[in-house]
């Protein structure tokens, strides 16, 4: 019996294939979604196979945003992140945890950063500012929305997620989870999955906003029942609202149990183009 022939994905430009079904939707849709296609190296790069030469200048592109990451990134100081949506609005109650929570965290002499962005992301930077600590985002570019806040001390815009998410983590010491949606779940549960399987250190993890929270907390205790994480792996998670409560478990399970010193920043070198940042000396 003959192997049954693979299926295939849309042919690749300028290959010999057979024509491609028709595209659905409206005329004004379809052009609406390719011009916002084309906006996004991050839709072309995990589309599959494209032309080899494409590929390689998309892993260019890749490079590109880890290595102004890194030269952007490298002087601000130890940083706690802070995730959380970019929805809500100053008045709520969240944001005004999360800028309780940017104030506290640079007290504690940590650089406060996040994804850049509105909503928790400017509660918390905001927060920093408010008690002349530092702040720092790492903004992702999109085409019709999220521009950096206007509480930073330096950010840096990425094109890819994926990217932006790495040194979210990279120049932290602990994260503060707030309420949000999808990219906050995906930046917790990478944090928390980096954590288990020993990829990174045990920094210590902080959920806040508890009326948010009760399902996922459940459902975390059922995957425990159903034995696919460890009790060991709940233990890396901090429930509280309790701005007070959230520093002491960062004490301890940061600045001690890593022995930071107070504002350590590595030396920048002027001469290969390398800036620290403002006050962080």
């Amino acid at each position: 019996m003959p192997a049954p022939a693979p299926l295939d994905r849309n042919p690749l430009p300028g290959t010999a294939q057979s024509k491609s079904p028709a595209p659905q939707g409206s005329p004004s849709e379809i052009r609406d979604d390719e011009q916002f296609c084309s906006q996004l190296e991050d839709r072309e790069l995990l589309s599959g196979p494209n032309r080899r030469l494409r590929d390689l200048q998309l892993l260019y592109g890749v490079a590109k945003d880890f290595i102004l990451g890194f030269r952007s990134l490298h002087f601000v100081g130890p940083c706690i992140t802070v995730f959380g949506s970019a929805r809500f609005a100053e008045d709520h109650p969240y944001y005004k945890l999360a800028r309780d929570m940017g104030a506290a965290i640079a007290k504690m002499g940590f650089t406060v950063l996040t994804g850049g962005g509105p909503g928790i992301m400017e509660a918390a930077n905001r927060g920093a500012k408010d008690v002349g600590g530092r702040s720092v985002g790492c903004n992702i570019r999109l085409p019709f929305e999220q521009s950096h806040n206007p509480y930073l001390d330096r950010w840096v815009t990425m094109e890819h997620f994926f990217v932006r998410k790495t040194l979210l983590i990279k120049y932290s010491y602990g994260f503060i989870i707030m309420p949000g949606g999808f990219g906050t779940m995906d930046e917790m549960f990478e944090a928390l999955t980096l954590i288990q399987t020993k990829k990174l250190k045990n920094f210590p993890i902080v959920i806040m906003g508890a009326e948010f929270w009760p399902e996922m907390r459940h459902f975390m205790e059922h995957m425990l029942k159903g034995a696919t994480i460890s009790a060991e792996d709940l233990d890396l998670i901090k429930w509280t609202d309790s701005v007070d409560e959230a520093i002491a478990h960062l004490q301890e399970k940061a600045v001690s149990q890593f022995g930071l010193r107070r504002h350590r920043v590595p030396q920048s070198n002027p001469l290969l183009g390398e800036k620290a940042l403002e006050g962080s000396h």
